[in-house]
């Protein structure tokens, strides 16, 4: 693992990013470094497809890049960011309509498959059971899962990702822990 200059290490997110809105596109490289598997973990929670959650991050960054003008440094940088994730897995879903052609078959061989699992996930069965009920999820609930529960993000921030209050989102988090808790006590059942 590479360790950077103390300098490069000490800027903030928005920092680097107003440096690439000023055409320094090498501090995007520093950004990517720092989020590239935060990114990874959130697209692979959404898809469980481990080289398109990988496109789906460089994406990420291509927009980033192409859209740095609108950059203004005001609001968190991380938040910007997950907003245009959103977007590119969205737009990757709407664009390739993979949600809608999926089989019901499909999804129990994915559901059923331990090898598209990471490692983490295959450790014990309680995690694997709560994955497979995290699958089950609608897109919307597991995202709201991902971002709270596992990518560490504050209410208030996901609101500014969804373009929500930070009310709305603690509503709509206890909402999908209780679908969660619910799907996960139906497969309990039938293990």
């Amino acid at each position: 693992m590479k360790t950077l200059p103390p300098e490069l290490e000490a800027l903030t997110d928005n920092a680097l990013m107003l440096k690439v809105k000023d055409n320094d596109l090498d501090k995007l490289g520093l950004l990517f470094e720092r989020y590239k598997r935060p990114l990874y973990g959130f697209f692979y929670g959404m898809n469980k497809d481990a080289d398109l959650s990988e496109d789906l991050v460089q994406n990420v960054f291509l927009r980033i890049l192409k859209y740095r003008y609108l950059f203004r440094g005001e609001g968190d940088f991380r938040t910007w960011m997950y907003h245009i994730a959103r977007n590119v897995n969205h737009d990757h879903f709407r664009k390739n309509k993979l949600k809608a052609k999926d089989s019901l078959e499909q999804w129990q061989e994915r559901l059923g498959s331990d090898e598209n699992r990471s490692t983490e996930y295959q450790k014990d069965e309680e995690l694997q059971l709560l994955s497979m009920a995290m699958d089950r999820l609608p897109d919307d609930k597991r995202e709201i899962l991902l971002l709270s529960k596992f990518q560490d993000k504050k209410y208030k921030e996901i609101g500014e990702i969804l373009g929500c209050s930070e009310g709305a989102v603690k509503v709509k988090v206890f909402r999908a822990l209780q679908d969660l808790k619910a799907v996960y006590k139906e497969l309990e059942k039938h293990m």
